[in-house]
């Protein structure tokens, strides 16, 4: 079983975020969900990135390296659009990272200054037609990668997988939920 980090998006560690990490630890995964926005939750985007913005990236990826300071080598990273940054960074330059998941969201390799590590497995998941994910650039890590997956979605929803959302997808939810836990069980 995978001791896996999981990150929330720009709305803050929300129910759904709560809810999928459940999901993972009832498959047997020790989930840790650092909040990165003090307590403060949102219900759209407008207020959760004007949040993002007064911290500053910065900030956020020091908050994200402090709350995983304590935790032991070997982690899976994985976060959910804003949350994909620090996963991802951390996947990239903390040494002994097992694997990481990006959902909604993913950066270039060289945003970090360093190459995808070559014995780190990668998952990103995404919807096609979800402006807030780019789908070339998702394409361009997974291609930089070793051991890549990428799970395109039909659909325009960013937070597709968060129940209380208008913008969720049960069935591409789902769907990532098992390609997910499929991935972990993998690595």
């Amino acid at each position: 079983m995978a001791d896996i980090v999981l990150f929330h998006s720009a709305l803050g560690v929300r129910p759904g975020v709560h809810r999928f990490a459940d999901g993972l630890r009832a498959a047997g995964h020790t989930v840790h969900v650092p909040d990165l926005y003090d307590g403060e939750v949102f219900d759209d985007l407008e207020p959760g990135t004007a949040k993002r913005d007064a911290l500053g990236i910065p900030e956020i990826a020091q908050r994200a390296a402090a709350a995983v300071e304590e935790l032991p080598a070997g982690l899976v990273y994985a976060g959910f659009s804003l949350g994909a940054a620090p996963a991802q960074l951390l996947a990239q330059t903390r040494p002994g990272a097992r694997a990481a998941v990006l959902m909604h969201g993913a950066l270039p390799a060289e945003a970090f200054g360093t190459p995808w590590p070559s014995a780190v497995p990668l998952a990103v998941h995404g919807m096609v037609d979800d402006p807030w994910f780019e789908v070339d650039v998702a394409r361009g890590l997974v291609a930089a990668a070793r051991d890549a997956e990428l799970h395109l979605y039909p659909g325009s929803g960013h937070l597709f997988a968060d129940p209380d959302l208008p913008e969720h997808d049960a069935v591409a939810a789902a769907t990532m939920r098992e390609r997910v836990l499929t991935f972990l069980d993998r690595v």
